[in-house]
C-alpha cells in the first residue's frame, strides 16, 4: 500500500492535515468525517494494510436497512487522517470544512476485492454494512446496512 496518491494531491505546507507514513501494524478503526467542500459528503475510512481505506458516500451511511447508497473510493489515506478534524483552505484539495461525524472500531468478516462486509461498534453507526464494487466500475460501490436477523423482537 502506499499514500504517493494522497501526498501529490496535497501540499503540507499549506493544509493542516496530516502526511502520515504507511503503518507497519494492522489496526481497526473507523471513522466518518463530514466534509463540507464543494459539495457536502461522508468520508468512511477503514484502517486496513496500515492506512485508510476511503470512500466519499454523498448521501452519508444509511442508518436504516434497505436504504443503499453511493460510495465512491477514494485514495488510501494515512492512520493519523482517522483524528483529523479542521479546515482545509479553499483552493486545496478536499477544501471546506472537515469533522469527525463518528469512529470506533470494526470488524471485517468479508474483504475481497468486489464485496466487504463488515460490522461497525461505533458511538452513532453499529451493526453490520456490505459494500458491493458495482459491475465494471473500478471507484464505485454500494453501500447498505445488512444486519442479520438474529431472532429478536
Amino acid at each position: 500500500m502506499s499514500l504517493e496518491e494522497y501526498w501529490a494531491k496535497r501540499d503540507f505546507n499549506r493544509t493542516l492535515e496530516p502526511r502520515g507514513e504507511v503503518k507497519t501494524e494492522d489496526g481497526k478503526r473507523f471513522v466518518v468525517q463530514e466534509h463540507h467542500a464543494r459539495s457536502l459528503h461522508w468520508d468512511l475510512r477503514l484502517e486496513r494494510d496500515g492506512v485508510l481505506k476511503s470512500w466519499a458516500v454523498p448521501k452519508g451511511l444509511p442508518e436504516v436497512k434497505g436504504v443503499r447508497r453511493l460510495a465512491v473510493q477514494t485514495e488510501d489515506h494515512p492512520v493519523e487522517y482517522a483524528d483529523f478534524s479542521g479546515i482545509i483552505h479553499q483552493g486545496e484539495y478536499g477544501g471546506g470544512e472537515v469533522a469527525i461525524w463518528d469512529s470506533g472500531d470494526y470488524e471485517a468478516e468479508k474483504w475481497r476485492e468486489d464485496g466487504i462486509i463488515v460490522h461497525f461498534n461505533g458511538g452513532r453507526i453499529k451493526g453490520r454494512f456490505c459494500m458491493i464494487r458495482l459491475k465494471g466500475q473500478r471507484k464505485n460501490w454500494l453501500l447498505f446496512r445488512c444486519d442479520r436477523y438474529e431472532g429478536k423482537s
